[in-house]
């Protein structure tokens, strides 16, 4: 089995070598795909001096298109039979892989979702609160029971990432591709997962315009409306 870590960045040259030395240092047979979504923090440059690294391919935007974007490209690439999401800020942890995979490689799912809740939550009072309202909502819609529909760690099997489109560029991109798995029937499993949040000054890029879209996106993409317009 091998595995494709598919990471989005947009000006994150402060933590890219540290995320990628986290990365490699997992002891899976995996590719490292970066997607640079038109970074110019220096991230770009950063990147080029890894071009020759035979476990990292780069795939790059020529100017800043969103997390959706990115991930679409990721995805399109991927060669694993697995493909996990990771975001380049070090808020997740690539010691997670194995445990975020198994459920895939034992048949029990086809995607997982690594839950920053579903024990001790992190985060300040107000991004868990947002979360959750944002995951019951999405829930309403789809029918899932889950405890973190936004979590940016997520796992896939490749065949299923294949059957769905994504349309959203942005931070909508995870209702979207949640309400998409519910649709096709798709077992999704959580597990709990630690994290480390940052702040808007340490480079968070999600913000009050992206929260109303999830919004609007959790309605978009509910059940329904998929099976009537693209299955």
């Amino acid at each position: 089995m091998k595995l494709t870590v598919v990471i989005p960045v947009y000006n994150e040259a402060a933590t890219i070598k540290a995320i990628l030395q986290a990365i490699r240092s997992v002891p899976l047979e995996k590719e490292i795909l970066v997607v640079d979504d038109g970074s110019t923090d220096g991230t770009r440059e950063a990147l080029e001096r890894l071009d020759s690294a035979a476990d990292v391919r780069i795939l790059r935007h020529e100017r800043n298109r969103g997390k959706g974007a990115a991930l679409r490209t990721g995805f399109q690439a991927a060669r694993g039979e697995v493909v996990v999401i990771q975001d380049a800020d070090l808020e997740y942890d690539p010691a997670e892989y194995p445990r975020l995979i198994e459920p895939i490689l034992t048949g029990r799912a086809e995607a997982v979702y690594g839950s920053r809740f579903a024990a001790a939550p992190g985060g300040r009072w107000w991004h868990v609160a947002g979360n959750r309202l944002l995951t019951c909502l999405s829930n309403l819609l789809t029918g899932l029971d889950l405890t973190d529909m936004e979590t940016g760690h997520k796992a896939f099997r490749r065949d299923v990432l294949r059957t769905i489109e994504i349309q959203e560029n942005r931070f909508g991109v995870e209702p979207e591709i949640t309400a998409r798995l519910a649709a096709r029937g798709c077992r999704i499993l959580e597990i709990p997962i630690a994290y480390r949040p940052r702040s808007r000054a340490e480079g968070k890029k999600i913000g009050f315009k992206d929260a109303l879209r999830t919004l609007w996106c959790i309605v978009k993409y509910s059940r329904g409306r998929i099976r009537r317009r693209d299955l």
